[in-house]
This record gives C-alpha cells, sequence and structure tokens, in this order.
C-alpha cells in the first residue's frame, strides 16, 4: 500500500502520509509554516499527560502489588518517572514553536521521547508473563488501551509522536499476549492500536488540512492586498517572500528571472547572500544591502529602497517595499514584498543629475552650480572675513551672428568661447554658462582687488580674439560686469542681480569694457520699476491712447489703411515714449492686457467711424503670439465691434519666429482663416526673412525705412534690395508697403521701384481718432498737407 492512496486529497494536490504525520513539508509550505503552531498546542495539555500516567502506574501498581515484589515494582515505576518527565520536558521546550523556528530534527526528538514512554510500558506489559501476575494480563492492557486513547485525543496535534507511543505500547501488548497464547487478546490489541492510529492520522490529516488552507488564504489575502497597493502606487515587477531566517519562499518566476537562476536554484536559500555576491565572503556589502539587512531584523516595513544588487556578476539596481507577516497571534513569520528593476531609471537620473548641474553645449557648471559656488564663497568670505567676487560676462554682436548664421555656428562658438575662458581659471575660480551668450566666473577669495580687473581684461581680450568655425572668420566682443561680496550684497541674489546691473552699464557704454558695480547704478533700476509699476495702472487708469498713421495707395494717394500706434501720457510720468515702454511691457508681458486693449478700441475705432474699404492695421508682439488664446482675442474683438475680418491686417516682426515659430505661425494660421489679413514689418532689417517667408503666407510685406531712406540717398544697395523685395512680392501674390516716406521726391521713386503701398510723415503723421476721421472728408481722400 502506497502512501499516496492511504489519504485522500486536499485542495488541489494529494497529501501523502508523510506529509500528515509531519515527516516533509507540504507542496508550498515550509515546515515551520505547517506544523509549528500544530505542536505548540502539545504544551496545553502536557501536565494532564503526566497526571494521566501517574494515574495510569498506580493501577498496574494496585493489580500487581501482591504478584510482583516492591522493588520490581519501585525500579519499573522510576524508569516510567524519568521517561514521563523527560516527554513533558520535550512538551514545554514546544510552547514557542510558532514564534520561532521549528526544524523537522525537533519535531523527531519529540517522537522519539514518546517512544521512550512508550518502550517503558510496553517493557512492564512483556515482563508480566514471566512473572505472578500474568493473570492480570486483561486489566493491564486495559489500562494501557486507556493511556493510547487518551493520547490519541490529547496529542492530535503531534501525530507521529501519539503513533510512536501508540506503536510502541501496541507492540508490548501483542508479544505479552502471544507469549501468554492469548490469540484473542492479541487479536484485540491489534485492532485497538490499527484504529488508534487510523483515528490519528484522521484526526491530523482534518487538521493539517484546516491549517494549510488558513496559512493559503491569509497568503492570498495579503498577496491582493500588497499587490493591490504596490501595482497601483509603483508598478512593480515582482514579489519576493522570505522567512524568519531570510531564506526564499514561493519564489515567484519573475523574481528567479532578476536573479538570472531557476526556482529550484534560489527556493530557501539566503535572499542577503544570494544578490551580494563576494561581499557575502569578504564582509564588505553596500550601505543599502545594510540598510536591506537592518530592516528585516528590526522587522520595520519600507517602501521604495533602493538596493544595490550583484546579479550573474552585473550591478543591478532593485527598488524594494517590503512589509513583515504576522500570524493571528502576532507571531513573526517573515517578510512579503515586491520589487522592480530600476538599474536604467538609476543611471537615467545620475546623467540627469550631471545634466541639472553642467551645460550640455560648453560643459562648462550651468546657473544652478554657479548659484551653488557662490553661496559657499559667500560663506566662505563670513568665516574668514575675506571678500569674493562674481564676474558677469554677455558676449558683444553674438546676437548678429546667431541670426545670420544660424544657431549651429552660434553653438559651436559658444562651444570655443568655454575653452577659451577655462584656462584663464585659476584655483579657488569657476566659469560656467548662465545661459544663451551669458558666462559668469566665481572668484572664492577676492582679497586682491587687482585680480578680478586683471581677470575681466585678460576674459575681454580672449573673447574678442578672431574664432574659426566652419572656414569662417567671426569677430564678437566681450563686456563684463562685476561686483564684491559681502560688500556689494550677502545674498546670492543680490551679487547676480548687481553684477547684471554693472554688465548693463558696460552694455551702455558700447562694449568691449568692464565696469564693476556701484550703488548709483540702483537709480536706474529703480527708475525701471517705478515706471513698471506707473504701466501696470495704466490700462485701469485709461492713461493709454491710439493714434492712428495712414498708409495710401503708391498710386492714387488714397488712404487704404490706418496703421493703429498706442501712447501713453502717464499722470506721474506724463508723456512716455513708446520706444521706452513697449520693451518694458513686453519683458513684463504687460504687453498681453495692453495689446488685448489696442485689438478691441482699434476694431470698434475702424467699424464705426472709418469707410468700409478702410483697414485698420494693429502691432501684435511676439508675447501675444504665444498665447493660448490669441486667436480667441482676434475673434471677441471682431465680433464685439462688428468689423468685417477683411479689414484686419495684423502686423508683425521676424521676432515672432524666435521664441516659437510653430505656435506663432498655428496663430496666424487661424487669424488668416478668419479672413484677416498679416504684414511682416521691417522687412529685410533681419537675416533670415527669406525662410519666414516660405514657412507663411504673408499678405503684405512692409519695407523698412531704412531701405527707403538710402534709396533716396542713391544707396545701390538700398535700391537693389527694395527691387528684389517687390520682385519677389508680386511672384508670391503679395504687395508692399514703404515705410519712413518724408517728401515727395520719396514718394515718386517709391513709385517707380514698383511699391504698393506707401506710408511716412509725407502722407501724414500719428494723429488721434477724431483727425483721422476728418481725413476721409477731404476730397478724394488724399493727403493735401
Amino acid at each position: 500500500m502506497s502512501e499516496t492512496n492511504i489519504v485522500p486529497s486536499f485542495g488541489d494536490a494529494p497529501l501523502t502520509l508523510r506529509q500528515i504525520v509531519g515527516l516533509e513539508a507540504p507542496d508550498g509550505f515550509d515546515f515551520s509554516r505547517a506544523f509549528a503552531k500544530q505542536y505548540s498546542l502539545v504544551t496545553k495539555r502536557a501536565g494532564t499527560r503526566v497526571v494521566l500516567h501517574l494515574l495510569a502506574a498506580l493501577a498496574v501498581y494496585w493489580f500487581c502489588r501482591n504478584s510482583i515484589a516492591d522493588e520490581v515494582l519501585a525500579g519499573w515505576g522510576t524508569a516510567l518517572a524519568f521517561a514521563a518527565g523527560y516527554a513533558f520536558y520535550l512538551d514545554r521546550r514546544l510552547r514557542d514553536a510558532d514564534q520561532r523556528a521549528f526544524p523537522i530534527e525537533e519535531m523527531r526528538r519529540h517522537a522519539i521521547g514518546s517512544a521512550i514512554k512508550g518502550s517503558v510500558w510496553a517493557a512492564g506489559i512483556v515482563s508480566l508473563t514471566f512473572s505472578d501476575a500474568a493473570g492480570q494480563l486483561a486489566e493491564i492492557w486495559a489500562v494501557v488501551a486507556f493511556l493510547v486513547m487518551a493520547s490519541a485525543v490529547s496529542r492530535y496535534s503531534a501525530p507521529l509522536s501519539a503513533i510512536a507511543f501508540t506503536l510502541t505500547v501496541s507492540a508490548g501488548s501483542l508479544a505479552a499476549a502471544f507469549a501468554m497464547f492469548d490469540y484473542g487478546l492479541a487479536a484485540v490489541a491489534a485492532a485497538s492500536a490499527f484504529f488508534a492510529c487510523f483515528g490519528i492520522i484522521e484526526t491530523a490529516r482534518m487538521a493539517i488540512g484546516a491549517r494549510i488552507a488558513e496559512l493559503e488564504m491569509t497568503e492570498k489575502s495579503e498577496t491582493v492586498s500588497m499587490l493591490l497597493r504596490e501595482f497601483e502606487d509603483g508598478q512593480a515587477d515582482w514579489l519576493w517572500q522570505i522567512d524568519t531566517s531570510r531564506r526564499l519562499r514561493s519564489v515567484s518566476p519573475r523574481l528567479a528571472f532578476a536573479m538570472g537562476r531557476e526556482i529550484s536554484e534560489i527556493e530557501g536559500k539566503s535572499f542577503l547572500q544570494l544578490i551580494s555576491g563576494d561581499g557575502w565572503k569578504t564582509g564588505q556589502f553596500p550601505a543599502s544591502l545594510h540598510e536591506l539587512a537592518d530592516r528585516l531584523k528590526g522587522m520595520e516595513s519600507f517602501s521604495n529602497l533602493t538596493v544595490r544588487a550583484l546579479v550573474n556578476g552585473q550591478v543591478r539596481w532593485w527598488e524594494m517595499s517590503g512589509t513583515p507577516m504576522f500570524n493571528e497571534d502576532g507571531s513573526w513569520l517573515g517578510f512579503r514584498g515586491v520589487g522592480s528593476d530600476v538599474t536604467a531609471q538609476r543611471e537615467s537620473s545620475e546623467k540627469i543629475e550631471y545634466l541639472a548641474r553642467y551645460d550640455t553645449l560648453t560643459q562648462l557648471p550651468n546657473r544652478l552650480q554657479i548659484n551653488e559656488t557662490l553661496s559657499q564663497a559667500l560663506a566662505y568670505s563670513e568665516q574668514w572675513r575675506a571678500r569674493c567676487a562674481l564676474l558677469m560676462i554677455d558676449l558683444d554682436r553674438f546676437k548678429a551672428i546667431n541670426d545670420s548664421l544660424g544657431h549651429l555656428v552660434g553653438d559651436r562658438m559658444l562651444a570655443q568661447v568655454a575653452s577659451r575662458l577655462k584656462p584663464l581659471m585659476d584655483e579657488g575660480e569657476l566659469c560656467g554658462r548662465l545661459g544663451g551668450d551669458e558666462f559668469a566666473v566665481v572668484i572664492r577669495d577676492a582679497s586682491d582687488r587687482k585680480r578680478v580687473d586683471t581677470l575681466a581684461k585678460a576674459i575681454i581680450s580672449a573673447l574678442s580674439a578672431p574664432y574659426h568655425v566652419d572656414n569662417q572668420v567671426l569677430y564678437v566682443g566681450a563686456s563684463v560686469g562685476s561686483c564684491i561680496g559681502p560688500r556689494d550684497g550677502n545674498k546670492v541674489e543680490e551679487l547676480l542681480r548687481n553684477a547684471d546691473l554693472a554688465l548693463y552699464r558696460a552694455k551702455d557704454e558700447g562694449g568691449g569694457v568692464h565696469c564693476e558695480y556701484e550703488p548709483s547704478l540702483h537709480v536706474n533700476a529703480e527708475e525701471r520699476r517705478v515706471l513698471e509699476f506707473a504701466l501696470r495702472h495704466a490700462l485701469e487708469k485709461k492713461e493709454f491712447v491710439l493714434h492712428y498713421q495712414p498708409v495710401v495707395d503708391a498710386h492714387s494717394e488714397e488712404v487704404v489703411s490706418f496703421e493703429a500706434l498706442i501712447r501713453w501720457n502717464s499722470e506721474e510720468h506724463g508723456f512716455v515714449s513708446p520706444a521706452k515702454f513697449i520693451p518694458l511691457a513686453e519683458d513684463t508681458r504687460l504687453i498681453v492686457p495692453i495689446g488685448t486693449w489696442v485689438m478691441q478700441e482699434a476694431c470698434r475705432e475702424a467699424a464705426q467711424n472709418w469707410p468700409e474699404n478702410v483697414k485698420v492695421n494693429i502691432n501684435v508682439s511676439p508675447e501675444q503670439l504665444v498665447e493660448p488664446d490669441f486667436a480667441g482675442t482676434v475673434v471677441r474683438a471682431l465680433s464685439h465691434s462688428g468689423l468685417d475680418p477683411k479689414r484686419l491686417e495684423i502686423e508683425v516682426t521676424e521676432s515672432i519666429f524666435m521664441r516659437d515659430a510653430n505656435v506663432a505661425r498655428k496663430a496666424l494660421e487661424q487669424c488668416m482663416a478668419l479672413g484677416c489679413s498679416v504684414a511682416l514689418d521691417d522687412f529685410g532689417t533681419g537675416y533670415s526673412s527669406l525662410g519666414y517667408l516660405r514657412k507663411l503666407k504673408f499678405t503684405t510685406i512692409k519695407v523698412d525705412r531704412s531701405f527707403v531712406q538710402g534709396a533716396a540717398q542713391n544707396s545701390p544697395e538700398s535700391l537693389a534690395i527694395i527691387r528684389a523685395v517687390v520682385a519677389m512680392a508680386d511672384s508670391l501674390g503679395m504687395t508692399t508697403t514703404a515705410e519712413g516716406v518724408e517728401n515727395e521726391d520719396e514718394a515718386q521713386l517709391i513709385r517707380h521701384l514698383g511699391c504698393n503701398k506707401i506710408q511716412g510723415y509725407h502722407f501724414g503723421r500719428p494723429m488721434e481718432a477724431a483727425e483721422a476721421v476728418k481725413i476721409f472728408g477731404r476730397s478724394g481722400s488724399r493727403k493735401s498737407a
């Protein structure tokens, strides 16, 4: 008879006899988890069993007191006392079996103790056949049968021990019965032993089955809970589980794959040993493994712990989360958690960390590292009562090269600038790139004041030398502004601001010079701040007004449109030049609400007071175009005023393509889809105009006044440019407008060159709305004065 067919199956797989009695663990469970709690119950009835054996021994003494010498009974009783005491000791040792490691050897030792106790009883029964008490065999067997029954009932949770006691005692009873030729008693003893063992096995099968079901339910519940939590939070890659000895249990295929091994190779192996590599032998562990070991030892939950693991000789980085497992009695069972391989992310983060502190184009420290170094320099100055310095560097005429030759050439030049700056630095000096064509130098110890000026002049000289880029010789200059800390500021922000003010002064002086910070520079900055404050309230105070400059047909001189021009008459500052407040508005993005007001006011004026054939031209800043709802602003201005979209022409400059060309082009295309026209203003003053004409189909090209004046002075270049622009516009189906025409001779020249429209003081200066309306009352709508 095989072990597997003695017992019916439980769950998905049958339990073998060896698994039921505890000689091996059920599939998928370690020995301690399956049997430790069962054996811990043995302790609860240990004292009761001692008392039962004492009563049974007294009963034997009573039956045999007149047949067997007292010395023999005393010797047997002493042996039984030692056996029962040893069994009681083994029972008590199991009181914490479910709270610690419970090896199979300890269970076998407990079974041996029960067998010894049974052997003492068997020896006593066999000895009856050679004494005068043979007639009391049946009574003695009854006492033994009672003990067997009590053992089966009180030790069902320790089936191997109960079976060991039953078999040894029954063997003695059978031997005695056969010696006395009492085959009836032998048959009864054998049957009793069989059914007692069967009952023990059946009871144990139910107990171990219930335990396995409990463990499976608990494990599934915890696993599902953790999976839901961790996979929702972090999209974990694999599960891991260890027992109280930190050995892997229930290894998942994904964990085995992550460790580059088969499940059978790592099941039951030390988790820390598997991922520590040679460090397990040398004792040299990474700090992350020490932290993991401490968390496991302290039974602490942890989340997103990054651990350095050695997998097949390769360093991998794992992000692990884990929580300790406890049973319903609060006993620690081990750890269960989830993990992910984040090697790629860590390598990326290290690269990102480098990129966060260094400029990729020049390989110089970036603004972040410059600020940190400057902060450290200030702390050093305060500690040692010294001085530090900050030099801010800006390239002169770099924008012209960047615009004319392209950003690729500009980038290569910036790389050469970096290579020229590095050799100029001494110990304790750091140079970096702030952004664009701005660089900075931090001098940690600037006690020698001459060093600042000497270094600034060396920088200007080095950066002003010719650059050879793509077989071209290029020239730029450099301006330097400097300040001293903590004299000029004891915070990083203050030094950056003051060095910037000094740099502005150097640029205002024409560039190529070094200027030190002076407190008077704050006067200009304060003036700008006050002007900005007034500008922020100009709209609500209704300080803006629109003037209109006519644009006429080059041949008939009829007014075809007016260009709306904003003017600011401040209560506090009086009339402020547009050249002064428009750049300020663009820097502060106040140009967006101001431009919205201009759009609404100009459309209203044109719709209410101008003939239907006269358009209105409105200048739009790049800051307005990159607004997500620019097209919506145009639609609202048209709908509120009732102006026909065909009467609105939006004027832009090439600078709109410097910010975000795609966003600007999309916004203008949306306006053109409404029926509006788009003019390219100041054409020819930039360096990429032809490329812009290819990107967007403009309605009108406005020739800059500098070319008009040059043509009036017979400049061959200006004449050639105007002719080329007119010819190109005609071929592309565009019209041309010449700006800045100031007299009749210039007007005749422009007509001769083929421009379609003319704008300038000769036909009218910018005027108030009421004056513009009067023009339409004049004969032919022509300019007469």
